[in-house]
């Protein structure tokens, strides 16, 4: 039973150590449905530990994401711009759930959190890595009056909101790699994955899905292809979960607001501080094909300039990595 499995988890929260026969107690089950409700968790992605004589404990404690602490960390300014907050316990995709309601018809600004996602999506069709409890998944949904090609490089205003909300964090030496990978020492810290949907000539919506890991159990970080960071690492002091969750908020709200004012303009020169791979050798995947050049930065609407070959040229989608040196 869920609700069983969630009573449960709320007790081990702590981090402690909680016997079977103190569990069993709490829950009113035996400690034998106690051990079972246990190996559920684990197959779930839960880190516990089972010591005999101790009892069953979280390897890290975790908070539970919670609205009225996530509110409490949004300005005034900001709860105006905010629709409502669904938290589940587990979906397939934050985006994905927020698309068919955004189907539905509910309000720009809605937002979507997630304990944990069974399917979460990275960019180019590739998996983002969700186990439960100790990261945090959002997506917002922010809609648009315009037609889906007027509202190009939105997707760097998004980065730079999730940008703000770590420095606000604590967190200062992270950059952006085009067009919104979020990187500390080279290693992937969030990702972001924007889903767009409308009329050709408007009105459309996005939906702007989060990634960031906060605290990712060792178990789960086994999956992931690529350099990876948390915060637990980048950081001394890892804030607030809810805090965390309720600065990303702010900041998406407050820069998709801004860019429908206004437009990219506002956000280029602090792209062009955090742009990490300005006067590198790159390669570029371009629909299958690997281009190779030097980034220039990105333009006015988004785009990557790319010098090839002596001839800048512009780019609006592809995926980069950085050239090795010989």
């Amino acid at each position: 039973m869920m609700r069983q499995k969630r009573q449960l988890l709320d007790l081990l929260r702590d981090g402690h150590f909680h016997s079977g026969t103190a569990l069993g107690l709490q829950l009113g089950i035996s400690r034998s449905a106690v051990w079972k409700e246990i190996r559920q968790l684990v197959r779930l992605g839960h880190e516990i530990h089972a010591v005999p004589g101790r009892g069953y404990r979280l390897a890290h404690p975790i908070e539970a994401l919670d609205e009225a602490a996530i509110r409490a960390a949004l300005s005034p300014a900001t709860l105006k711009l905010l629709g409502n907050i669904d938290i589940l316990d587990a979906t397939d995709s934050t985006n994905s759930y927020l698309l068919h309601q955004a189907n539905n018809g509910v309000a720009s600004g809605t937002a979507c959190f997630a304990e944990q996602q069974h399917a979460g999506r990275g960019r180019h069709g590739r998996n983002w890595i969700s186990p439960p409890g100790g990261n945090i998944y959002l997506s917002l949904l922010w809609r648009f009056s315009m037609a889906p090609t007027a509202v190009g490089g939105v997707s760097l205003a998004v980065a730079i909101g999730v940008m703000r909300a770590l420095r606000a964090a604590g967190l200062k030496d992270a950059g952006l790699k085009w067009p919104n990978d979020v990187l500390w020492q080279g290693r992937k810290l969030a990702g972001i994955l924007l889903d767009m949907a409308g009329e050709v000539t408007g009105p459309c919506h996005l939906v702007a899905g989060v990634g960031l890991n906060v605290a990712m159990p060792a178990q789960a970080a086994t999956a992931i292809e690529q350099p990876w960071v948390d915060l637990r690492t980048a950081l001394d002091t890892v804030p607030s979960r809810n805090l965390l969750a309720g600065l990303l908020l702010q900041h998406l709200l407050l820069a998709l607001h801004e860019f429908q004012q206004r437009g990219l303009a506002p956000f280029m020169q602090e792209w062009e501080q955090l742009d990490l791979i300005k006067g590198t050798r790159v390669t570029l995947n371009h629909g299958g094909q690997p281009v190779h050049g030097v980034a220039q930065g990105v333009a006015a609407d988004g785009a990557l300039n790319l010098l090839v070959n002596g001839v800048t040229r512009r780019y609006y989608s592809g995926e980069v990595s950085l050239q090795k040196s010989t």
